[in-house]
């Protein structure tokens, strides 16, 4: 068996909920500045970043070095005009929750930033990287990653801010994502209709468990597996109601319903499927791999929309993640960063 662990940090779904793992990381790498080694930036330590929808684009910026303090801002600073313009709900029954321009060229311009003022492609990320998303146009689930491996030729040619957009489409809140480019052989292509790889990889840890077994050929002992949720809800409804129709699902009290239960689902699926790798049934095996994950379990005071754009309750909630960092820190600092 190697010595040499092959290191994975995935990040989940869940809208501007994506503060959670943003703040976390900020503390991170705080911690990783004192020891003064030149290793300071997350993606330093990991030889494999994974994230969904709003994971995804914690998972790029990191992967191009932007501090985590700067994305935790990023989402801070500007929830309002990416949030806050949202369309009646008779608007909603034709159109999505909100226009994606505003957060289109947020993320186009830092993204450039550290990228000496040029749109940076997927290529251009300082470690490999795989972000979920779903494909109208094929009808099917995709991957867009850096060329990790010799057959992959196809998505490292694409801009990163249009594969952030494309991972961010969450339906009903954004229209699927479409756009183009030109690829490194100077042909146009086109990169339509992408929609939140959240509709079926919201946790996408299991995604990257694949492909490092897979595409790099790593053996299941060697992997240390860092996962960041964005705090979860258990979905329960105990009420013996007859109205289960659009209105329960989609617009009771503000809620899309169908939405949460998809993506939540998912997440749990993910994690109970991880759980049954790490430690077997019973979680009765010794550690089969490193793997460690830090979410947060939300009640109904702490819950947090994924489009809410008040800055004092996302900042709020934030501060969750500065509670469950201080519970783990010493052991993810160990496993994952020491």
């Amino acid at each position: 068996m190697s010595t040499k662990k092959f290191k994975i940090l995935s990040i989940d779904g869940g809208g501007i909920k994506g503060v959670f793992p943003a703040y976390l990381l900020m503390l991170i790498e705080a911690e990783l500045e004192k020891r003064k080694d030149g290793k300071s930036k997350i993606y330093q330590h990991f030889n494999l970043i994974t994230g969904t929808s709003t994971g995804g684009i914690v998972a790029l910026a990191l992967s191009f070095g932007i501090p985590a303090k700067e994305i935790y801002e990023l989402y801070l600073n500007n929830a309002e005009s990416i949030f806050g313009n949202k369309k009646s709900f008779f608007s909603q029954l034709f159109f999505a929750s909100h226009r994606s321009g505003f957060l289109e060229k947020l993320i186009q311009n830092k993204f450039k930033e550290y990228n000496k003022g040029v749109d940076p492609r997927l290529k251009d990320c300082k470690t490999d990287v795989c972000i979920p998303i779903y494909d109208l146009v094929k009808g099917n689930p995709s991957v867009l990653k850096t060329p990790y491996h010799e057959s992959f030729t196809r998505d490292f040619h694409i801009p990163a801010f249009q594969a952030a957009m494309a991972t961010a489409a969450a339906p009903t809140y954004f229209n699927p994502y479409s756009n183009e480019y030109v690829d490194l052989n100077n042909i146009k292509k086109s990169f339509i209709n992408k929609v939140d790889g959240g509709v079926m990889a919201n946790n996408p840890t299991l995604v990257a468990f694949l492909e490092a077994v897979k595409a790099f050929n790593v053996d299941i002992s060697d992997l240390e597996i860092f996962s960041i949720g964005t705090g979860h809800k258990n979905f329960t409804d105990i009420n013996s109601r007859k109205k289960w129709g659009l209105y329960y699902w989609m617009r009771k009290n503000k809620r899309k319903r169908l939405i949460e239960l998809f993506m939540q689902s998912q997440s749990q699926l993910v994690a109970n499927y991880m759980s049954l790798l790490h430690k077997g049934i019973d979680r009765r095996e010794e550690e089969n791999f490193i793997y460690d994950r830090i979410d947060v379990e939300l009640t109904e005071g702490s819950h947090l929309e994924m489009d809410e754009c008040n800055k004092k309750l996302i900042s709020n909630f934030a501060e969750l993640a500065a509670i469950e960092y201080q519970y783990k820190r010493t052991k993810i600092l160990k496993r994952h960063f020491y």
